[in-house]
C-alpha cells in the first residue's frame, strides 16, 4: 500500500518530520552514551577519523564497562592522543557514570588544567547536554584543574610531580608524562616513575581503572618501567599495550592518511635524529644499557670525504620478495683504512641501502653496488636464499665470499663474537643519515624490528678479524696501496 503524499495535510507531515528528528536524536543520543566514537563523532563532528581511533574507541569502551583495568597505548605525536585521553575520554566516562571520580595527569599543571577545563567546558555545553540530561556541574566547584558534579564524581589534574595526597581515584589517566627536556635526562624518567608509583597509583580505589597514552622516548620511560616490572614481578598491574607507528613497518604507508600523507611524515622523518624517530614516531625505542654494539662505540668520521681506502669489501643479507610483510635485503660497503701512520688498521662504514628486492631486482642492485665500489670481496652468507646470488655474481666474475657460521653460531653469539673490535674502537662510520640507520639497528638488537644491517655488519666484522687485518697489518704494507678517494652519496 503507498500513500500519497499530497494527501496528507502540511501540519500533519510536519509533525511527522518532527517525529523522526527526534527518533533519530534519541537513537544518536543513546548510541553517544554507550560507544565513545559515537560520542566524538556528536561532540566533534569535524573530526577526521582514522582507523587506529576505532581501536581505541574499542579499549575506551571495555575501560567504561569494566572488562579492562591497565591500559597502555603508545602513539606518535599529533595523532589525537590527548585529545582523546585527556578531553573527550573523561567527560564520556563522566556522563555514564556522574559519581565517578577521575585523577588525570600530565608532564606540567599547566597542560593538565588546560584540559581540565576544555573537559568542563564541553560538560556545560548543550551539544553534551543532549546526550547526558541528567549531568549537572556543581556551581560552587568549577575551577580549571578541580571540579565536581551534583552526583559526588570528581575531577583533579595534576602535573608529575604534584601533590595528589588525600585523593581517590576510580579512574586515572596519565597522557604524556615525560616532556622533551625529561628524554634527556635519566633522572627526570627516574623521577617521574617514582612519582607515578609513589603518588597516583595510590591514590586508586579498589576495582579502579589506569588509562596510560604517550608517545615513547626511551626504554627507562614510563612505559618502558611499567613493562619491566610487570615482567619481574607475578603481582604486578597487567598491563594491555597498544602501538601506533606513524608509519606501519610491513608497508610503510601512513597510519592515518586521512590526516598524514606519507611526504609529510616522511619530512619530519628527515628533520629528527633516528632514534628521536623511532622512539617517538615509531614508538620504538632503543636501549643503550642492553645494547651488544653500543652507540658510543662507533666512531664518527666528519669529513666529507673518505679516508684512503687500503680495502674494500661488501657485505650482503639476502631475502627474494617485494612482499610487503617479507624481510629486507641490505647491502653494506666497507673500506679498511689507517687513520694513523703505522696504528693498526680500522674498518669504516661507507654505504648501506636495503629494500625488498625480488631476485632479478636485487641481482642487478648488487651489479650497481660492485661496479661503483670496486670491492675486493663480496660477502654473502651461505644459506638458501643467498647461494642463487653468490653463483650469480660469480659467473660475472665477482668474487664472492660465501659466510657459513658454524653450527650452534647463532646472531646472538655473532654479535658478541665482533662487539671487542667495536669496543676497541676500530669501527667508524660517516655523520650521514643512512649510516645512523645501521648503529641504531645494531643498538637495538636483539630487541629490535629489524636485524638485517645487524647481519651485513657482523660478516663485514668477521671478514675484518679473521683476513688478517687486526692480526698482521703489516701484511698488507709491502706494496704501496692505490688509495681510492670517494665521496658519499
Amino acid at each position: 500500500m503507498t500513500i500519497d503524499l499530497t494527501l496528507v495535510p502540511e501540519d500533519r507531515l510536519k509533525s511527522y518530520a518532527q517525529l523522526l528528528d527526534r527518533a533519530k536524536q534519541i537513537s544518536e543520543s543513546e548510541s553517544s552514551k554507550t560507544d565513545f566514537m559515537s560520542f566524538v563523532g556528536s561532540a566533534w563532528p569535524e573530526f577526521i577519523q582514522g582507523n587506529h581511533h576505532k581501536i581505541m574507541g574499542e579499549k575506551f569502551n571495555r575501560i567504561a564497562s569494566g572488562d579492562l583495568k591497565r591500559l597502555i597505548i603508545n602513539m606518535p605525536p599529533r595523532h589525537t592522543k590527548s585529545e582523546f585521553a585527556s578531553y573527550l575520554l573523561p567527560a564520556w566516562l563522566m556522563g555514564r557514570k556522574p559519581t565517578l571520580k577521575i585523577m588525570q595527569t600530565t608532564h606540567t599543571a599547566e597542560l593538565a588544567y588546560r584540559f581540565g577545563r576544555k573537559t568542563r567546558n564541553l560538560m556545560n555545553s548543550a551539544e553534551y547536554t543532549k546526550v547526558f540530561q541528567n549531568v549537572v556541574l556543581r556551581a560552587d566547584s568549577q575551577a580549571a584543574g578541580r571540579w565536581e558534579t551534583e552526583n559526588g564524581g570528581e575531577y583533579f589534574a595534576a602535573g608529575v610531580g604534584g601533590a595528589v595526597t588525600g585523593r581517590g581515584a576510580d579512574l586515572l589517566i596519565i597522557d604524556d608524562p615525560h616532556s622533551e627536556q625529561d628524554a634527556l635526562s635519566p633522572t627526570a624518567m627516574e623521577h617521574a616513575y617514582e612519582w607515578y608509583t609513589s603518588g597516583p597509583r595510590q591514590r586508586l580505589q579498589p576495582n579502579g581503572a589506569i588509562v596510560i597514552v604517550m608517545t615513547r622516548w626511551a626504554e627507562n620511560d614510563l612505559t618502558g618501567k611499567l613493562l619491566k616490572q610487570q615482567a619481574r614481578d607475578i603481582l604486578a598491574d597487567k598491563w594491555e599495550v597498544v602501538e601506533f607507528p606513524a608509519l606501519l613497518p610491513d608497508t610503510d604507508n601512513p597510519m592515518w592518511p586521512e590526516y598524514w600523507n606519507k611526504k609529510d611524515l616522511l619530512a619530519v622523518k628527515g628533520s629528527l635524529s633516528v632514534g628521536k624517530w623511532e622512539a617517538q614516531w615509531q614508538q620504538n625505542p632503543t636501549s643503550e644499557t642492553s645494547a651488544i654494539l653500543k652507540r658510543d662505540w662507533w666512531n664518527t668520521w666528519e669529513q666529507k670525504t673518505l679516508p684512503p681506502l687500503e680495502y674494500i669489501m661488501q657485505s650482503y643479507d639476502t631475502a627474494f620478495s617485494k612482499q610487503t610483510n617479507a624481510d629486507y635485503s641490505a647491502i653494506t660497503t666497507w673500506g679498511v683504512f689507517y687513520p694513523i701512520e703505522g696504528g693498526p688498521p680500522n674498518i669504516i662504514l661507507v654505504d648501506a641501502t636495503r629494500g625488498r628486492w625480488d631476485f632479478p631486482d636485487l641481482r642487478r642492485r648488487a651489479l650497481q653496488e660492485y661496479q661503483y665500489w670496486d670491492p675486493e670481496c663480496v660477502l654473502i652468507e651461505a644459506k638458501a636464499s643467498g647461494m642463487p646470488l653468490t653463483q650469480e655474481l660469480r659467473t660475472m666474475g665477482i668474487p664472492v665470499l660465501n659466510y657459513s657460521p658454524s653450527r650452534g653460531n647463532d646472531k646472538f653469539t655473532r654479535v658478541n663474537a665482533i662487539a671487542p673490535i667495536f669496543e676497541s674502537g676500530l669501527v667508524w662510520c660517516p655523520d650521514t643519515t643512512w649510516a645512523e640507520e645501521v648503529v641504531e639497528e645494531c643498538a637495538a638488537f636483539p630487541a629490535g624490528e629489524h636485524d638485517d644491517y645487524v647481519d651485513t655488519v657482523t660478516q663485514a666484522l668477521r671478514r675484518f678479524r679473521e683476513g688478517g687485518f687486526i692480526a698482521h697489518p703489516e701484511d698488507y704494507q709491502d706494496d704501496e696501496p692505490e688509495y681510492k678517494q670517494r665521496m658519499y652519496y
